[in-house]
C-alpha cells in the first residue's frame, strides 16, 4: 500500500516554518488559492459594510457639494448621485454611480433608489425670470415656474415619491434639505410663480416626520456661494432666526451639515433651522455633536 502523507489544512499565514519545504504544487496550489479567495472576501465584506447615500438633486448647486464629498469620503460612504438629465449627469462627471430620473416619475428613480441605505434630499422646483425685465427702470422682475415643475409637483408629489420609495428599500435615515420661512404663509418665496413653494416644502416635511423613518430636516437660510468650514454655525426653530441678523449659510456648510447628520446619532428626528455668523465673527464649528444636541424640536 502507497505511503499517504497528511499535511494539515494551513489556516494562519504562510511562515517561515514552511520556506523551503518542498511542499509539492498540489499541496501549495490550494493553500494560495484559499489564501487569495479570502483576502477577496475580506475586501468585499469591507466595501459592503458601507453605507451606500444617495443624493437626490446631485446636479443642483448646493447637491454638487454634497456629492462630491461623499465621494471623497471613500473610507466612511458609497456615493450614489441622482439628476434630472444627462447634462446635469456629465457636469458633475458622468460616473456610473450617478442615475438620471424624473422624481415626479415613482418608477423613474426606482434604479437610483434600490440599495441604499440612506437618502439625501436636495430637490427642489427653481423659479424662473420672466424675460425683459429691465433692472434701470425700478419694479421688481416677475418669476414663473415651467409646466410640469411647480412646487406642488416637484417639492411635494417629487419629494413624497422620494420618501415613500426609499421607505420601502428600508433606509435607515433621510436627510431632508428645505428652507427657513415656511411658518409664514405671507413669505415673499410664497408669491414666486404663485407657486407658494414654501408650503408645499413644508408640507413634504411633515410627511417624512410622519413617515416612521429616521429623519433629519435643515431649513437652511438664504444660500451663499461661499468657502465652507470658517463660520460659526447657528441651529434655530420656527423662523425665529429671521428676525436676527443671522439669516444666511453658505451651501458648503448645509453640504457639511446633510454628511455629518448621517453619521452622529444625535442628528435623528430632529428638524431645525440653520445659519451662520458672518465670517470672523464667533468661532468656527467643528463639534457638530454638539451643535445637533442643542436641538430640541422634532418637527
Amino acid at each position: 500500500m502507497a505511503l499517504v502523507t497528511r499535511v494539515p489544512a494551513l489556516s494562519p499565514p504562510l511562515s517561515s516554518s514552511y520556506i523551503g519545504q518542498n511542499l509539492p504544487p498540489v499541496t501549495i496550489l490550494p493553500f494560495i488559492r484559499r489564501r487569495v479567495s479570502r483576502a477577496r472576501v475580506v475586501s468585499a465584506m469591507a466595501t459592503s459594510s458601507l453605507p451606500t447615500v444617495l443624493v437626490t438633486g446631485a446636479g443642483g448647486r448646493t447637491g454638487q457639494i454634497v456629492y462630491k464629498k461623499l465621494k471623497e469620503k471613500t473610507d466612511q460612504f458609497i456615493a450614489k448621485g441622482l439628476v434630472r438629465t444627462e447634462e446635469s449627469k456629465e457636469k458633475i462627471g458622468g460616473a456610473d454611480d450617478v442615475y438620471v430620473g424624473d422624481i415626479r416619475n415613482a418608477d423613474s428613480i426606482a434604479p437610483a433608489i434600490q440599495g441604499i441605505d440612506a437618502l439625501i434630499i436636495l430637490t427642489s422646483a427653481v423659479p424662473k425670470m420672466k424675460p425683459g425685465f429691465d433692472p434701470s427702470a425700478g419694479g421688481r422682475p416677475e418669476f414663473y415656474f415651467e409646466d410640469g415643475a411647480y412646487p406642488e409637483q416637484v417639492d411635494w408629489v417629487g419629494q413624497k415619491n422620494q420618501i415613500d420609495a426609499a421607505k420601502a428599500v428600508g433606509v435607515k435615515q433621510i436627510v431632508l434639505v428645505g428652507s427657513m420661512g415656511g411658518t409664514n404663509l405671507n413669505h415673499p418665496l410664497n408669491s414666486l410663480g404663485n407657486g407658494n413653494i414654501l408650503v408645499w416644502k413644508r408640507k413634504s416635511e411633515q410627511y417624512l416626520a410622519d413617515s416612521g423613518i429616521p429623519y433629519t430636516i435643515i431649513r437652511a437660510g438664504g444660500l451663499q456661494d461661499k468657502e465652507g468650514g470658517v463660520r460659526e454655525l447657528v441651529v434655530g426653530k420656527d423662523d425665529e432666526l429671521l428676525q436676527t441678523e443671522i439669516r444666511t449659510i453658505a451651501r458648503a456648510d448645509v453640504a457639511e451639515v446633510c454628511i455629518q447628520a448621517l453619521l452622529i446619532e444625535e442628528s435623528k428626528f430632529k428638524a431645525f433651522d440653520l445659519a451662520s455668523k458672518p465670517e470672523g465673527t464667533g468661532t468656527p464649528t467643528n463639534d457638530f455633536k454638539t451643535l445637533f444636541s442643542q436641538i430640541t424640536t422634532r418637527f
